[in-house]
């Protein structure tokens, strides 16, 4: 294959493309790489289908975006301690969906990941889709105003909504029996990331905040921080800034984290979903 078949196809004039002649299980040319990279930056979310990897070529293929790492506070596949399984089985009605609210993976790390691939190994005939936002467009269509009041402001971000001592792990729409998930109150440190990222490859600013893990502004309490950040959430989620992912199975997403937000559905009561996820390593916001 040469970079030539490589096709790139958007979902949307804002966010996601699908991306054509690549094999994902074997290593891509030099002009490939770059072909997919430039696509990655671009269009934030890719989507490759019909993909058949083992664990080994998943890990190989996030190498193309960066490199794997460790995520805190879900066991990790044996032998493969960057991917994680993440199943809900059939019989596991009207309880936890994991990834099922709107969020930015790790942000409450002082290094919050790069980004992510993500496998469809056994999928619903219908639902379980993810829904991913653009964070560079939701910055840019913001008044000049709010941007200046933005500007230089700090969130703090931490775990303890989705992992900490706060988790009523009595409810069973926060516990699964199919996934290891430890939580308490070792989740429950917070971190300091601005509002308003600077992208490292490409330069653009996009909003980096989420309702899971971003609490509060700097200095200021919940009750004072949540009405902005409540028009910001609504105002990122608009129609026209999202992309909707339907999974079939052998579909790979690669998502950048550093501009994206993302939600997986959970409307598949009464069926397996089964999805295989590698986090990928990124560096501290500025």
């Amino acid at each position: 294959m040469t970079a030539s078949t490589v096709t790139v196809t958007p979902l949307t004039p804002s966010i996601g493309a699908e991306i054509g002649g690549v094999d994902l299980s074997k290593p891509l040319t030099n002009s490939q790489r770059e072909a997919v990279h430039a696509a990655f930056l671009a269009h934030k979310v890719l989507l490759f289908r019909g993909q058949d990897l083992r664990p080994d070529q998943l890990e190989s293929a996030g190498r193309v975006f960066g490199e794997p790492y460790e995520i805190p506070f879900v066991t990790p596949m044996e032998g493969h301690p960057g991917i994680i399984e993440i199943v809900k089985e059939a019989s596991e009605i009207g309880s936890f969906n994991f990834g099922g609210t709107w969020h930015t993976d790790m942000s409450f790390l002082e290094t919050p990941a790069l980004g992510a691939v993500l496998q469809a190994v056994e999928v619903p005939p219908v639902g379980g889709d993810t829904i991913f936002v653009d964070m560079t467009s939701a910055y840019e269509t913001l008044s000049d105003g709010l941007k200046e009041t933005l500007s230089g402001l700090k969130a703090v971000h931490s775990a303890t909504r989705g992992y900490g001592s706060q988790v009523d792990t009595s409810d069973p729409r926060n516990t699964t029996a199919s996934m290891k998930i430890d939580v308490g109150s070792h989740a429950d440190g917070e971190m300091l990331h601005p509002i308003v990222r600077t992208h490292p490859d490409t330069g653009a600013k996009s909003l980096f905040i989420n309702p899971v893990y971003t609490i509060r502004f700097e200095n200021m309490t919940i009750e004072e921080s949540q009405p902005l950040l409540n028009y910001l959430f609504d105002h990122a989620r608009r129609p026209e800034l999202t992309c909707r992912v339907r999974w079939t199975t052998g579909t790979v997403a690669v998502w950048d984290n550093r501009q994206t937000m993302h939600k997986a559905l959970n409307d598949y009561d009464g069926h397996r979903r089964h999805m295989r996820r590698l986090t990928l390593a990124g560096d501290r916001p500025r």
